[in-house]
């Protein structure tokens, strides 16, 4: 668990953990707290992106975001495993704030306040950024940032830049997959 499913740039292991430690967390409180906000958000990102493109930026944030961890730490020096959905999680709640930002949310045990998703997220930010420079270690604050920047650029810019230009790629995967690699044009 420690080798494949937490993310550490001091580890021997570096590329397959900063997608599966989005799989793994550190007690039931931690993903359940990950699970309710991940479903609190999916609905929406959902419907704006679509299941398979959900998918892909899923996946992705969690990849992207803890690159941002570990490029974090590496600056800083400040090394040490990580691990949980949040960073993927936060690059949905970015999306859906950035989208939506006259959206009306509340926390769970204060649903008498409530307040706008574009405020929402502009605070998160700030105590993500805040909890970075300051070096606290209750969260991952780089890789929260890092899935919160992604989560913004993706839905203002990345849907136009990458999803809908994906069709040439596409095409030269399957062709890949059931032709197999073209003949020549290459070394032997």
């Amino acid at each position: 668990m420690i080798r494949y499913f937490t993310s550490n740039p001091a580890s021997k292991v570096l590329c397959s953990p900063m997608l599966l430690s989005t799989f793994s967390h550190f007690s039931l409180f931690h993903m359940a707290a990950n699970m309710y906000v991940l479903w609190s958000f999916s609905s929406s990102i959902v419907n704006i992106l679509g299941q398979e493109q959900f998918m892909a930026v899923y996946l992705s944030a969690g990849v992207i975001s803890n690159f941002v961890s570990y490029v974090c730490k590496v600056a800083t020096g400040r090394y040490g495993p990580s691990l949980g959905a949040s960073g993927a999680i936060m690059t949905v709640l970015a999306a859906v704030c950035t989208k939506i930002p006259e959206g009306r949310l509340a926390i769970i045990f204060l649903p008498m306040f409530t307040f706008t998703a574009g405020n929402a997220l502009k605070a998160i930010i700030a105590m993500d950024t805040a909890g970075m420079i300051l070096g606290w270690k209750f969260f991952d604050h780089a890789a929260h940032l890092g899935g919160a920047l992604f989560g913004i650029w993706y839905i203002t810019y990345g849907h136009e830049l990458i999803w809908k230009n994906r069709e040439p790629l596409v095409k030269i995967w399957h062709e890949m997959r059931t032709n197999g690699p073209k003949k020549g044009g290459g070394s032997k």
